[in-house]
């Protein structure tokens, strides 16, 4: 048997490619006798950069830039090469992953305080550490962020900086957007090209923009989520006069804090973060060649049949008539309903090790043995 192994980033315990390799590993244990081949998946958010790297090679450099509270963080970006990305003098395409400057696994404590100081300067320093490389794109991953500046700090890294009526620069985080009086200075790209990855259509602002929606995820309380929303309408308003474009209604807009705002104010276009990691990781030819797909991720829910990678994997693999077996740290989604997605059966790490508890202290050796025995029942047909 030809056997797909697709995962996405299982939480904070293992990034995609960790995950496929212990699936891997257990799977050659109890069935050695198939034929593996990996291919994890991201989209977008944490394990963007890791997915990519293990498909495409490349460059990975380091930086220590502004973390989302502005104490520093170590992040990367991958560097990849190629003529046909290549505009003027510029060439290549830089990789980076907005959690990692900005992500809320960064945040210490989900707080209406954290929430609203939190900020993306670390992206735009990213950002410019792949401009001054000379790469002709940098595609920037959005998932996954802990803050709602919309995109503010990275602007601010960049050269356009939020000021008040005084002149004076503001504070960093979504909430002091309140008194942003307009921008001073521009952002300096250089030429470079910005494409933002993503998968989500939420606006920058209103009742399902960035702050309604995600900032009671990083802890903004409901007073805190109005006033975020009423800073980031005084910010879109500074964007479209500095701009002129008006970016607050456009889908993907409000995605990572409003992230989305600042880059497409920058001229940046979109695509699907899935779907450019499926064309790039080659997914769809594997997809075709496949007897068995296995994908996973750390809690297989009602949020994962809204669209997330496991079921974009699961309803290809559907397409084509072959099986999709979901290994997850935790599952709370009955067979009829995994089933309506593409899923033939879906298992717990959790359940399996006897505890999450066990699953989360060895994350790789229990889903390792999770896939041995799963790979006993349906291994070798």
């Amino acid at each position: 048997m030809r056997i797909l192994v697709a995962p996405d980033c299982f939480g904070g315990t293992l990034t995609a490619p960790e995950a496929a390799e212990a699936i891997a590993e257990g799977w050659r244990r109890g069935s050695p006798g198939d034929e593996l081949v990996a291919r994890p998946v991201a989209d977008g958010g944490p394990g963007f950069v890791d997915v990519l790297r293990a498909a495409l090679g490349g460059t990975v450099h380091r930086r220590r830039v502004s973390g989302p509270l502005g104490d520093p963080v170590e992040a990367e970006w991958l560097e990849v090469r190629s003529e046909r990305a290549t505009t003027g003098r510029r060439s290549g395409t830089a990789y980076l992953e907005s959690a990692q400057a900005c992500g809320l696994h960064l945040v210490p404590r989900r707080t209406p305080e954290n929430a609203g100081r939190a900020g993306t300067r670390g992206v735009g320093e990213l950002l410019a550490a792949a401009r001054d490389a000379g790469v002709a794109t940098a595609v920037v991953g959005l998932g996954g962020s802990g803050s709602t500046d919309g995109g503010a700090g990275m602007l601010s890294a960049l050269g356009a900086v939020p000021v008040g009526d005084d002149g004076a620069p503001l504070e960093p985080g979504g909430l002091a957007l309140t008194g942003c009086a307009g921008i001073r200075g521009t952002a300096d790209l250089d030429g470079m090209r910005v494409v933002l990855a993503s998968d989500v259509e939420h606006t920058l602002v209103g009742e399902h923009g960035a702050a309604a929606v995600f900032g009671p995820q990083k802890g903004a309380d409901a007073g805190t989520v109005t006033a975020l929303d009423t800073a980031l309408t005084r910010w879109a308003d500074a964007l479209t006069a500095a701009t002129g474009l008006d970016v607050r209604d456009v889908p993907g807009s409000g995605a990572a804090g409003g992230l989305g705002a600042g880059l497409l104010a920058l001229g940046g276009t979109t695509e699907s973060g899935a779907g450019l990691v499926r064309t790039l990781t080659g997914l769809d030819e594997a997809l075709d060649t496949a007897d068995l797909v296995l994908t996973g991720e750390g809690s297989f829910d009602w949020q994962s049949l809204r669209g997330k990678l496991v079921t974009v994997v699961a309803r290809a693999a559907a397409d084509r008539g072959v099986p999709c077996l979901v290994l997850a740290g935790q599952v709370a989604v009955g067979r009829r309903e995994a089933a309506a997605v593409g899923v033939e059966r879906a298992f717990s790490v959790a359940e399996h090790a006897g505890s999450v508890d066990a699953a989360l202290a060895e994350p790789a050796p229990t889903l390792t043995a999770l896939a041995a025995d799963v790979a006993r029942q349906w291994g070798g047909r």
